[in-house]
């Protein structure tokens, strides 16, 4: 690496960057009274709650709940103003259940204490305060029916069985169970509708497998006789409309001709939509009601960060603002209404306010058949002539329905720290850039999609950004699979590979998924292949079958507990690559699931991925 060492930045501790957050996801109870937040109590998350107009992490607030192991990650006050709901699985299963916490006793109970059913939330009401509506597989393992839940009482009322197709529900303003999402033999989806209850359903919308995931219900009117639905029909992008449920009649709201609207936010006591965001190289939103125009320009200018709504009380007189931005991680604003004033509440890693964190900047390229791709490129900081020629780590995100986006990013401000350029690519396949973009990615897994991988490294080293000889690929989930096919597909373009829960056979990977994603199997069949027609094919696009390829040092790391891509799929290539007597290291992590969730093990396997990547790319590694 060019470049003198002692002009690069001071190494930024694992700790600070993959440890708990200081806090994290504030939350402001419905009467704007209290305010929750995730802080560690022993090294754990755990939610804390003290009175909204007092400092946060004074002495006013204390912890409520007493998770002892994996930590609290998705939680929400009941709109009751009593009682702290959360979700908490046991090792990474995924089999969710719901607690509620009294935060003045700390008293907490299961509500769902069902061994291997998975809980879901659907709905909570300001005029059913003690209510959830929630989603249970308890009668069929491969579908959830919808039941009201007492929070008070745990009772459970059914209110929506499941057919059989249904992958999920929507409920109205009076908690009324009144759409359904149901999953097509074909790998579309029909949004259904019902007058009442107790009504059969009728089919108001088709969309076809080209639409089915740029397309969705975001919910219904207050008035509850328009649908909000994301819908890219006779479009390329995702456009937000409303569907008049008598006529049919659909009206288009917002939408990009290229990038999907990406987020919505609705009055939570109108339930009528305000804004949309469409995610481009950053996140733009577009205000729909004039009321709120002057609080989306006063938040505007808080900070330079993309930001979200993410809490607000039931008088809608105070927000809660999440900021994200490339050099810090993220931050909380409480924005007055009245005033039009934010004041900052707390970062999530004040500790990183010690360190120079690096920019990430938006790229674009064209892959080798024309397609337009963008991504991120995070550049190590230090002598401007010591940034050329890089060693580089390809870092695919996982999905691969999913993309990624502008913001602080630990891996990237790690991989630059160490010393390392992080190429980020949204190649095709990923959502946001339109159903055409996604829709190429079809039954490419492993090979345009690969091609698109390629391509971005071809294009870093062309540019002069990285070295061809000391490039990684990197990645989880689907870039773990990504990864593993670099190492056996492409031997020659990769010098070393880290897979973190990545599928090594497709044909296993599919026929092994969760029983609760039966409604998503023909998506998988349309969209990766179906091993009962496709087993060569589907053979063909398997690392696992071309092992012996492989040429460079392998890093693999798995949750002994991934319901998705279970333990099998990373022992098979372990044991092929130790029959053959090629170079690995494996983690595997017994109290873990799909990633790592305890920050232990998140800091366990970055100190050997930091340490591998050293050895074999030569960035910087802390001692």
């Amino acid at each position: 690496m060019t470049g003198s060492k002692t002009s690069l930045p001071t190494l930024i501790p694992r700790e600070v960057l993959f440890g708990n957050p200081e806090k994290a996801q504030p939350r402001l109870s419905p009467d704007g009274r209290r305010l929750a937040y995730l802080a560690p109590v022993d090294g754990v998350l755990n939610v804390w709650v003290g009175p909204a107009g007092s400092p946060v992490g004074s002495e006013d607030y204390r912890p409520v709940t007493q998770d002892r192991l994996r930590g609290i990650r998705i939680y929400f006050w009941a709109e009751d103003n009593e009682h702290i709901v959360y979700l908490q699985d046991v090792g990474g299963n995924e089999d969710w259940r719901i607690h509620a916490t009294d935060p003045e006793t700390r008293g907490t109970r299961d509500l769902t204490p069902f061994e291997e059913v998975q809980a879901q939330l659907l709905a909570k009401n300001k005029r059913f305060p003690d209510t959830l509506l929630v989603g249970l597989n308890k009668e069929d393992p491969q579908v959830h029916d919808v039941y009201r839940l007492s929070i008070s009482s745990g009772d459970l009322e059914l209110v929506a069985k499941n057919p059989g197709n249904v992958a999920s529900w929507v409920a109205d303003r009076d908690f009324r169970v009144r759409g359904a999402v149901a999953a097509t033999p074909e790998g579309g989806f029909d949004l259904l509708f019902r007058e009442t209850e107790e009504a059969g359903w009728r089919t108001l919308v088709s969309w076809e497998p080209e639409d089915a995931l740029t397309s969705g219900p975001v919910g219904f009117s207050g008035a509850g006789e328009r649908m909000y639905l994301l819908d890219s029909r006779d479009a390329n992008a995702a456009r937000l409309v409303t569907l008049d449920l008598e006529s049919g009649a659909l009206e288009v709201l917002a939408g990009d001709e290229r990038y999907d609207v990406s987020d919505v936010l609705v009055h939570p006591n109108t339930h009528e939509v305000q804004a949309v965001a469409v995610e481009k190289a950053r996140a733009e939103w577009t205000v729909l009601d004039e009321s709120i125009r002057a609080d989306f320009e006063a938040i505007e200018r808080l900070s330079r960060g993309d930001f979200a709504v993410t809490s607000r009380d039931r008088a809608d007189e105070h927000w809660l603002v999440a900021f994200t931005a490339d050099d810090r991680g993220a931050y909380y604003y409480s924005y007055d209404r009245a005033k039009r004033e934010g004041t900052h509440l707390f970062d999530a890693r004040p500790e990183l306010s010690e360190y120079t964190l690096a920019r990430m900047e938006p790229i674009s390229f064209t892959a080798r058949d024309g397609l337009t791709i963008e991504g991120y490129l995070t550049l190590p900081l230090g002598d401007p002539a010591g940034r050329e020629n890089l060693p580089m780590v390809l870092n695919v995100h996982g999905g691969p329905w999913a993309r990624d986006g502008w913001g602080y990013n630990p891996e990237a401000q790690w991989l630059a720290n160490r010393g390392y350029a992080c190429l980020q690519v949204n190649y095709r396949g990923s959502t946001g850039y339109g159903k055409r973009f996604l829709n190429a990615g079809n039954k490419q897994w492993g090979a345009a999609m690969h091609d698109d991988l390629v391509d971005a490294v071809n294009w870093a080293v062309g540019e002069g950004i990285a070295d061809p000889e000391r490039v990684a690929i990197y990645g989880g989930s689907y870039g773990g699979y990504a990864a593993l096919v670099g190492a056996t597909f492409t031997p020659d373009l990769f010098r070393c590979a880290v897979d973190v829960v990545g599928p090594s056979n497709l044909i296993t990977l599919i026929n092994s998924i969760p029983p609760y994603w039966s409604t998503f199997l023909a998506t998988f069949h349309e969209r990766v292949g179906n091993p009962e027609t496709e087993e060569e094919f589907l053979e063909s696009r398997s690392p696992l079958f071309f092992v012996d390829r492989i040429k460079v040092p392998m890093l693999i790391a798995q949750g002994a507990n991934d319901p998705r891509v279970k333990q099998a799929e990373s022992e098979q290539v372990v044991a092929a690559m130790k029959e053959k007597g090629i170079d690995y290291e494996y983690l595997l992590f017994e109290d873990e699931g799909h990633g790592f969730a305890r920050p232990e093990n998140r800091l366990k396997f970055h100190a050997a991925a930091e340490r591998f990547l050293a050895r074999h790319l030569g960035g910087r590694a802390e001692d």
